[in-house]
């Protein structure tokens, strides 16, 4: 099914954020150590698109170890679900400084976006974001042996839009991942992943035509019904 093939496809995303670590793009940065920390102000807009996505991965290390060594497995059910929502919220945050979810969200929507009214955009590009982050932390969380490579960089000059190539390594297979970063307002921004030549972008805009067709145009069902790829069934 649709939602078990893309979760398959998130949690490499996941390791990718770990692999980048690996490849010795660390520069800067610190998970805070709780979930009320405040977000601290980084100087991304210098960095190039390999450098910032080094130090967000950085982050992303430090707050998995965090977790890992705070997590309590004997609690019971609602302190570990505590514990994992403070994770992801973590997670959101880090994320957050690099993925132009908002964007993405907007390209999913396709030509529905335009007959969308502001308050559905908002809901969807929410929406769609909490699933993507809450899967990218139960994907992250799974990370053991994987053996990621980045490639070399290529030459950026006066480019607007570049792509970071990587490619996870697992005892089976290899799976080539790159991601689509786009120069926005004097940052660079994440704006799309392709895995394995499975452009996720247009998987999850296939996703939402298919629905509203099945919906009637009904946007406000679609978004109710959204799923990017957390769910177990299907």
């Amino acid at each position: 099914m649709l939602v078990k093939q893309l979760q398959k496809k998130l949690t490499l995303m996941a390791l990718c954020w770990i692999g980048l670590g690996w490849a010795g793009l660390v520069f800067a940065g610190q998970a805070q150590a709780n979930c009320m920390a405040s977000e601290a102000v980084t100087a991304e807009a210098a960095l190039s698109p390999y450098q910032l996505i080094g130090s967000i991965t950085d982050e992303v290390l430090a707050e998995i170890d965090r977790h890992r060594a705070e997590r309590d497995d004997s609690a019971d059910e609602i302190v570990k679900q505590q514990q994992f929502d403070c994770f992801v919220g973590q997670v959101d945050q880090i994320l957050g400084k690099v993925v132009d979810f908002d964007w993405i969200a907007l390209k999913v929507m396709g030509g529905y976006g335009k007959a969308a009214s502001a308050e559905q955009k908002a809901q969807f590009a929410e929406t769609f974001r909490a699933g993507l982050v809450e899967t990218y932390g139960r994907g992250l969380l799974s990370y053991s042996s994987e053996k990621i490579e980045l490639l070399p960089a290529e030459e950026i000059g006066d480019k607007r839009k570049v792509t970071v190539h990587q490619q996870i390594v697992g005892e089976d297979a290899s799976y080539p991942l790159d991601y689509t970063m786009g120069l926005k307002n004097g940052q660079w921004k994440v704006i799309n992943v392709i895995i394995n030549g499975i452009n996720l972008g247009k998987t999850f805009r296939g996703q939402f035509t298919q629905s509203s067709q099945n919906n009637d145009g009904d946007i406000d069902k679609v978004i109710a019904s959204w799923d990017s790829g957390v769910s177990e069934n299907g």
